[in-house]
C-alpha cells in the first residue's frame, strides 16, 4: 500500500468522522425540532422578550409548525386545551416569562382537573439574574407545582431534548395532564449538539399497573349477580378512547349507562340503554336511582362533589367497582368494594368475556318512568315553549337538530353550560369541550379558537353567555387573524346566569352585582370583520341558527333570551342526589 493511498484512506476516514458528528445548533432550534418529533404542527402562544430566541427560530419552521397567535395568554393556554380535547393529541402552549407565565395559570389549572395533555413551554431570565428580582422573573416553577403533572426549569441547552422528551411522556401517560417546561433564555440562545430520542421510560414513574385478573374477575361475579346494576362513565372513557368497549360492555349486560359532564359523548344519547346525564342540574333519573342501584360500576370517573351530592346520602345500597387509571383517587371520596387500578379500556376487553349476557327491564323502565317525569315537568317546557321569551334550552335543541348531533359543541360556564350539557344529542365521542372541574368561565371563546384548528373539517360551535364572553373577547381577533370559521351562539340574557339563579334560590332574589350592562356585540364582531345578526324572537330563531351554520367562516348570533331562566332539574347543594328537584 502506497504512502498515498494511505494518507487518502485516513482522510476519507476524518471526512466519514466529521460527517457523523451531531449538528450544533441552538437551544431554541433544538426545541422545535424536538416539537416535530413528537409530531407537534400547531401550537398556541404569544411572544415576548424572554422567549424570542424561540420565536426567532420559528420562523424557520413556519412550514411544519403552525403557531396560532391568541390575543392573550390565557387564550392560549384554553385553545391548547381545545385543541387536545378534540384530537387526541397533547396541545402546545408557548408564554414568555413573568406576566406572560403566571397569565396562563388559569388555562394550566383547567388542564389539570380535567386531565388534558397540554405541553406549557416558558421562557426565563437568564440563568445569571434568576432570584435578583429581574425585570420579568417570576418563579413559575414554584407557582405552578400544584396545577401540573410535572414541571421543570431548563438552563443549560443540552438539557432540552431530553426534558422535552419527558414531557410528552409524563403528559400524556397514565392520567394525562400538563406540564410546564421553563427555559431560560441563555438556554435559548446557547449552542448544543442535538439529536433526540423519545421518551419511554422514567424510573420513578409508573403510568401503567399490570392487569390483576383477580379484581376483574371478582367484579364480573358481582355483575352478573346484580338486579339493579348501572354504570358511571366519566371522560376517563374517552382519555382511554374505550367508547366501543363501553358499548359492548352495555350491550351485552343490559346495564343502563350515565355520563358524567366530562364523560359525555363517550356513549350516545339516544341509545335505549343511555341512562342520562349525572350531576347537579343531570336528568332526574340516574341521579335518583343511584341510590337504588345495588351494583354501581364506575369508568373512569372521580366522584365529584357535583356528581355525588350529599356523601352520607350517596349510593348507600350499592356495591361499587371502581375502575380508574390514577390510583389517588380510588376510596378518596367515596369508598368502593372492588378496585381496579387501570386502564379503562384494558379492563373492559378483559372484562366483557367475563360476564353474562342480560336484560334488566324492570330495572330500565324506572329510568323511563323518571324520563317521563322530567320531560312533561322540565323538557317539553324547555326545549318547545308555546310563549314567552326564547329560552337557551330551546336554542340548544334546535342546533342539536339542525347538525344531527354531529357538531363538536363548545362550551363557556355556567347555564349556557349546562343547557349544552342537556340538550344537545351528542353521537360523536369526544365531541363536547368544556370547562368541567374548574369551571373557568372565559374558556369557551379560545377553546373553540383551539377546537376549530384542531378539527377544521367538523362544524364547531360554541354555546357562550354575555358575562362569559366578555372575560377573553379579545380572542375575536385570533378569529379575525386566522379565519377561524367558529360558529359561536350567545346566549344573552344579561345576568351572570347560573349566580343570579342561585341568589334567586338561596338567596332572596337579592342580586348582588350579577346584572350586565352588555355592549352591541353585534358591532364588536363587526369591527372585527366577523358577520352576526341578533334574534330576540322565536320565529326568527331557526331562519337564523340556519343562516350561522351556512357561513362558511366565523359567525356570531346573539340570541336574547329568558332573563330570569332556572336550569332545572338541580340536586342542592348538601342535598342527596335522590332529592333532584323538577321546579323550584
Amino acid at each position: 500500500m502506497t504512502e498515498s493511498t494511505v494518507a487518502g484512506m485516513a482522510g476519507m476516514k476524518a471526512e466519514e468522522k466529521e460527517i457523523k458528528l451531531p449538528e450544533q445548533i441552538t437551544g431554541g432550534e433544538a426545541l422545535l425540532r424536538c416539537l416535530i418529533e413528537e409530531g407537534v404542527d400547531t401550537v398556541f402562544g404569544y411572544p415576548g422578550g424572554a422567549i424570542m430566541p424561540i420565536y426567532d427560530k420559528l420562523l424557520n419552521f413556519s412550514g411544519s409548525i403552525r403557531h396560532i397567535l391568541t390575543r392573550h395568554e390565557q387564550g392560549a393556554a384554553h385553545a391548547a386545551q381545545g385543541y387536545a380535547m378534540v384530537t387526541g393529541k397533547p396541545g402546545v402552549c408557548f408564554a414568555t416569562s413573568g406576566p406572560g407565565a403566571t397569565n396562563l395559570i388559569t388555562g394550566i389549572a383547567n388542564a389539570y382537573l380535567d386531565s388534558v395533555p397540554v405541553v406549557f413551554i416558558t421562557a426565563q431570565v437568564v440563568s445569571n439574574l434568576i432570584g435578583t428580582d429581574a425585570f420579568q422573573e417570576t418563579d413559575i416553577i414554584g407557582i405552578s407545582m400544584p396545577v401540573t403533572k410535572w414541571n421543570c426549569q431548563v438552563k443549560r441547552p443540552e438539557d432540552i431534548p431530553s426534558t422535552i422528551a419527558r414531557a410528552f411522556y409524563i403528559a400524556t401517560t397514565g392520567r394525562p395532564g400538563p406540564v410546564l417546561i421553563d427555559i431560560t433564555k441563555d438556554a435559548q440562545a446557547g449552542k448544543l449538539n442535538f439529536s433526540y430520542s423519545k421518551c419511554t421510560y422514567i424510573r420513578s414513574y409508573n403510568p401503567y399497573k399490570p392487569l390483576r385478573m383477580k379484581e376483574i374477575e371478582s367484579a364480573a361475579i358481582l355483575i352478573n349477580h346484580a338486579e339493579k346494576p348501572l354504570i358511571l362513565a366519566g371522560h376517563g372513557v374517552l382519555i382511554a378512547k374505550a367508547e366501543k368497549e363501553l358499548l359492548e360492555f352495555a350491550e351485552k349486560t343490559g346495564i343502563p349507562v350515565a355520563l358524567t359532564l366530562m364523560g359525555l359523548s363517550a356513549f350516545p344519547t339516544g341509545h335505549r340503554l343511555y341512562a342520562g346525564f349525572l350531576g347537579m342540574h343531570g336528568n332526574v333519573g340516574p341521579n335518583k336511582l343511584t341510590n337504588e342501584a345495588d351494583v354501581i360500576i364506575a369508568i373512569g370517573m372521580r366522584f365529584d362533589d357535583r356528581v355525588t351530592g350529599n356523601l352520607k346520602k350517596y349510593a348507600g345500597n350499592a356495591r361499587i367497582i371502581h375502575i380508574e387509571i390514577d390510583e389517588a383517587e380510588i376510596n378518596k371520596n367515596v369508598n368502593v368494594d372492588i378496585e381496579i387500578n387501570n386502564d379503562a379500556r384494558e379492563v373492559l376487553q378483559k372484562l366483557i368475556p367475563l360476564v353474562n349476557p342480560a336484560s334488566h327491564e324492570r330495572w330500565i323502565r324506572e329510568f323511563r318512568i323518571c324520563d317521563k317525569a322530567e320531560y312533561d315537568t322540565v323538557i317539553k317546557p324547555e326545549i318547545k315553549p308555546v310563549s314567552g321569551p326564547v329560552k337557551m334550552g330551546e336554542v340548544v335543541n334546535m342546533v342539536s337538530e339542525l347538525t344531527n348531533g354531529d357538531a363538536v359543541i363548545v362550551t363557556d360556564v355556567g347555564q349556557n353550560q349546562m343547557s349544552a350539557a342537556r340538550y344537545y344529542r351528542f353521537i360523536n365521542p369526544g365531541s363536547l369541550v368544556t370547562s368541567g372541574g374548574m369551571g373557568t368561565m372565559g374558556f369557551g371563546l379560545p377553546a373553540a379558537v383551539g377546537a376549530k384548528t384542531g378539527a377544521p373539517g367538523k362544524q364547531v360551535v360554541a354555546f357562550l353567555g354575555d358575562g362569559g364572553l366578555q372575560m377573553t373577547i379579545q380572542e375575536l381577533g385570533t378569529i379575525l387573524h386566522f379565519n377561524i370559521a367558529v360558529k359561536i351562539v350567545l346566549l344573552n340574557n344579561f345576568f351572570l346566569g347560573m349566580v343570579r339563579q342561585w341568589q334567586d334560590m338561596f338567596f332572596e332574589k337579592r342580586y348582588a352585582s350579577t346584572e350586565l350592562v352588555n355592549p352591541d356585540f353585534i358591532k364588536i364582531a363587526e369591527g372585527y370583520h366577523i358577520p352576526g345578526k341578533r334574534v330576540s324572537a322565536r320565529e326568527d330563531l331557526k331562519d337564523a341558527l340556519k343562516e350561522m351554520l351556512e357561513c362558511p367562516g366565523p359567525y356570531l348570533l346573539e340570541v336574547l333570551v329568558e332573563k330570569e331562566g332556572t336550569v332545572l332539574p338541580m340536586v342542592e347543594p348538601g342535598a342527596s342526589v335522590s332529592d333532584v328537584k323538577l321546579i323550584k
